[in-house]
């Protein structure tokens, strides 16, 4: 069954969306004064776990215990905070992430190895673990079937707004719930792009089918944004599986493990767009669109590379309709096409027909580039692969942004 053929519908909600899950927030003063800064993610009933985590060789305290835990593919809850990464802070580092998640189980009444411990901030700096800990108690104490939304917003840094995405889908004749929440601003390139996010199912799925389709879902959506070609040391994201919808356990592929991974890679695509489109500093959603490549690898290569494009994203900015820069970047990604080949399309402009320019519509390339969203199309014509991501401009703000990160 192809994905694209899926009965889905998106839906209001987030992470607690599907039965079962409840989740609570809190200010704990890591952050801004006032600002929720703690979240708790909690699953009533026992859940599989999977995760996929960044690349970096530099790893923070917290993802490397979260990767610890889920190795037995079973978590029952999540404790988040931003403001501080926990990131190389050598040994008490693993002590604080330790110590956070043996917080959160003591609450909970959960194993602490079922505890996934997440943190997102400035990287090198000690955590203030009087406060994180009083942070988790009061954002146990919040727990709660309607706070998705405070957990959402509790996990911001740069970001200019929470992201929650969530859809239904009928699995064995039962509904089914996917939910998610995401932060992720600045850092963000493949692999994985840099952010934090948790995603809760109500579906009965085991967990190496959890893990296969969270990576088939990952490999479309997050590994497929950019911002500014950094990955952090923090990116993570996890997904828990309760059961309570009711349906026959998926463990191998057949019809309900795609409809389940479909759908899952829906929500997943939702997210990775508005943290692309929240880019740090951002004007614009930049999708780039690589159709008739020889494989899926050659048409992902030319895509992420044309979105991450310092060149280009400085071109959308200003409102250049700089095609060269697009097929140059597709050049240099390492994908394998003929450039006397490809044409190219601002939204639906030809400005380029077998590696060369036309004389476009200059005005309507305009109008097109002073939109929200800008979408160019390159058209290889040697095969019948596609891929799809997304970016956003590069203006004066982020570099204003991270020229005071710290303070």
């Amino acid at each position: 069954m192809a994905d694209e053929k899926i009965n889905f519908e998106l839906c209001q909600g987030g992470v607690t969306a599907p039965a079962g899950f409840q989740a609570g927030a809190a200010a704990a003063g890591i952050k801004h004064k006032g600002k929720r800064d703690v979240a708790v993610l909690y699953s009533t009933a026992p859940a599989a776990a999977a995760g996929v985590f960044t690349t970096n060789q530099v790893k923070a305290a917290p993802l490397l215990l979260t990767m610890r835990h889920l190795a037995g593919g079973r978590a029952r809850a999540v404790v988040v905070n931003s403001g501080n990464a926990n990131a190389c802070n050598g040994e008490q580092g693993m002590e604080d992430a330790l110590a956070m998640a043996l917080e959160t189980a003591a609450v909970l009444g959960v194993p602490g190895d079922q505890v996934v411990v997440a943190s997102t901030g400035v990287i090198g700096q000690k955590m203030p673990m009087d406060r994180v800990l009083e942070g988790i108690r009061k954002a146990a104490g919040a727990l709660g079937p309607d706070g998705g939304a405070d957990a959402a917003e509790a996990m911001m840094t740069t970001d200019t707004t929470p992201k929650e995405a969530a859809a239904r889908v009928e699995i064995g004749g039962r509904a089914v719930t996917i939910g998610g929440m995401a932060k992720g601003s600045g850092m963000i390139h493949p692999n994985m792009a840099t952010m934090l996010c948790f995603i809760t199912t109500d579906a009965a799925v085991g967990p190496g089918a959890l893990r296969r389709a969270l990576k088939y879902a990952v490999d479309r959506s997050f590994n497929m944004i950019t911002v500014d070609r950094d990955t952090s040391t923090n990116d993570m994201a996890v997904v828990l599986a309760n059961g309570l919808a009711g349906n026959r356990e998926m463990s191998g592929e057949g019809d309900d493990f795609f409809l389940f991974r479909g759908a899952l890679a829906a929500v997943c695509e939702k997210l990775a767009i508005a943290v692309a489109r929240d880019g740090e500093g951002a004007t614009k959603l930049i999708e780039v669109e690589v159709k008739n490549a020889p494989t899926e690898t050659d048409a992902r290569l030319a895509a992420r590379s044309v979105a991450a494009s310092n060149l280009f994203k400085a071109a959308v900015f200003g409102r250049d309709a700089n095609w060269g820069r697009a097929i140059c970047a597709a050049g240099y990604s390492g994908a394998n096409f003929d450039p006397d080949r490809v044409d190219i399309f601002l939204g639906g402009e030809p400005v380029a027909r077998n590696g060369s320019g036309l004389n476009f519509d200059e005005a309507r390339a305009l109008e097109i580039l002073s939109g929200d969203t800008v979408k160019v199309t390159l058209d290889f014509k040697s095969g019948a692969a596609g891929a799809t991501a997304w970016g956003c401009d590069l203006t004066y703000d982020y570099v204003r942004i991270n020229g005071d990160y710290r303070t």
